[in-house]
Formats: structure tokens, C-alpha cells, sequence
């Protein structure tokens, strides 16, 4: 027999040759291999994109920041936890029904007196301010905020926090930095 291109095709020694039945088995150990960690892969690959979506649903702004500031400028009147005090209302159902313009809106130029939008003037706006001059109610003390830099520079980490808190993501404890 001649060893070359064109050998004659012995049979190879015996530690070289697989019987057909480990060799199924070897097979099917592959596929079943390649199977489940193509699937752990597919698992891993198809939550980036719902973590994405979700990160993008939630108000730009960081809670902890927002909570700090809070703390720092709002909680003496409407409480450490923002579900009212003696001086100022529980902002959480307010904040609820409000998006991140009409916050920054509230909070940066105007105070609303707790009117809704379409009776923040007339007949009742104008009887609640004839009552705070004859002093039939406490006079309001929430301040604009636009001439303060501090909240000026956080009004959206103000908004997660109050945002987050309303919609019940955020607890009323201290949030993780």
C-alpha cells in the first residue's frame, strides 16, 4: 500500500474510529449544546430592548437628586414625604395628573392656588383671592421658584422624585444614589 494522494484507504487504527452510536450521541450532545445556549443567548439579547423602552418611559431626571432637593426646599411645607404638612397640600395625586411641562410650569412661574387649568381664572379665582385679602383663609406662601438657581438647575431630578413617588416606583424612604 502506498501512502499518499491516492492511498488505497485502510482502515484507521481503532482509537481513531467512533461507532455509529457514540457518534449520534456526540451529535446530539452538540445540537442540544448549541440549542440551549443559542436560547440563553436570544433570552439575554431580547430584554436590552425592553430595558431600553422602559428607561425611556421614565422622566428624565434623578429620584435621588429630585428627593434631595425636595428636602431641601419643599418639604418643610408639604412634608417629608410629599403627602402634605401644615402649610401645603399633598402633591402626589397632583403630580400624577400633571406631565414634566406642566410641572416645570407650576413649580418655575406660577402657583395655581390648586385650581384646575380651566378655572385658574374667573369667577373662582377671583373669589379666592378676595378671600386670602380679607384674610377668610391662610395667606399662600409657594413661592416661584424661577429666581432660585438651586431648583432651577433640578427641576427635572424634582420631577422624578415626585413622579416616581405618585406613580408609587418610589417608596418613602431615602432613594439608592
Amino acid at each position: 500500500m502506498s501512502k499518499g494522494l491516492f492511498s488505497t484507504g485502510a482502515a484507521k487504527p481503532a482509537p481513531e474510529r467512533l461507532s455509529a452510536k457514540r457518534a449520534r450521541r456526540l451529535v446530539g450532545a452538540a445540537c442540544t449544546s448549541v440549542l440551549l445556549l443559542g436560547g440563553c443567548t436570544v433570552d439575554v439579547l431580547n430584554t436590552q430592548p425592553a430595558r431600553e423602552v422602559a428607561q425611556l418611559a421614565k422622566p428624565p431626571g434623578s429620584v435621588y437628586t429630585g428627593w434631595r432637593v425636595f428636602q431641601d426646599r419643599c418639604a418643610q411645607c408639604h412634608g417629608p414625604v410629599a403627602s402634605g404638612g401644615p402649610n401645603g397640600p399633598d402633591l402626589l395625586p397632583r403630580v400624577r395628573d400633571m406631565g414634566p411641562r406642566r410641572f416645570v410650569d407650576t413649580v418655575l412661574t406660577r402657583y395655581d392656588w390648586n385650581l384646575p387649568p380651566d378655572q385658574a381664572s374667573g369667577a373662582r379665582r377671583s373669589a379666592q383671592i378676595e378671600d386670602i385679602l380679607q384674610r377668610k383663609e391662610a395667606a399662600l406662601t409657594m413661592p416661584a421658584w424661577q429666581g432660585e438657581p438651586q431648583v432651577q438647575a433640578h427641576i427635572m431630578d424634582l420631577y422624578a422624585y415626585l413622579s416616581a413617588r405618585a406613580e408609587g416606583s418610589q417608596g418613602a424612604g431615602r432613594p439608592a444614589p
